[in-house]
């Protein structure tokens, strides 16, 4: 699998913190602030898969664009960035050994702390 960072949804998770859409939660949140695959086939319908690709901080470059198994790591539910979610993201790019998503990740829950 060729997972790699996702700068635009990394770039998009940025402005949506500097604006204050953002969810400080516990780590344990995210089975329940995760989007169902409900709401993600009601989310593509509705504003299509640019927008559905940034709130995934990673791409695996051989699925195909239009696939939900093109894109790893959610953090959002489609609103805001929820710390739960980047925890999660931040454990298993480091489980997977997804260097740069990790470091991406980092950052962003270095700004959520400077914000909060």
């Amino acid at each position: 699998m060729a997972t790699k960072l996702n700068v635009q949804a990394y770039l998009h998770a940025q402005d949506l913190i500097k604006e204050r859409h953002y969810v400080i939660d516990q780590r344990d949140d995210w089975s329940e602030h995760r989007p169902s695959a409900a709401t993600e086939d009601r989310f593509i319908q509705d504003r299509g898969w640019d927008e559905y690709r940034n709130w995934y901080l990673a791409v695996d470059d051989q699925q195909d664009e239009e696939t939900k198994s093109r894109y790893k790591f959610p953090y959002g539910d489609f609103e805001k960035v929820h710390r739960c979610g980047l925890l999660s993201a931040e454990s298993r790019a480091g489980q997977y050994k997804h260097h740069d998503v990790e470091t991406a990740v980092q950052h962003l829950l270095d700004m959520l702390d400077e914000q909060s």
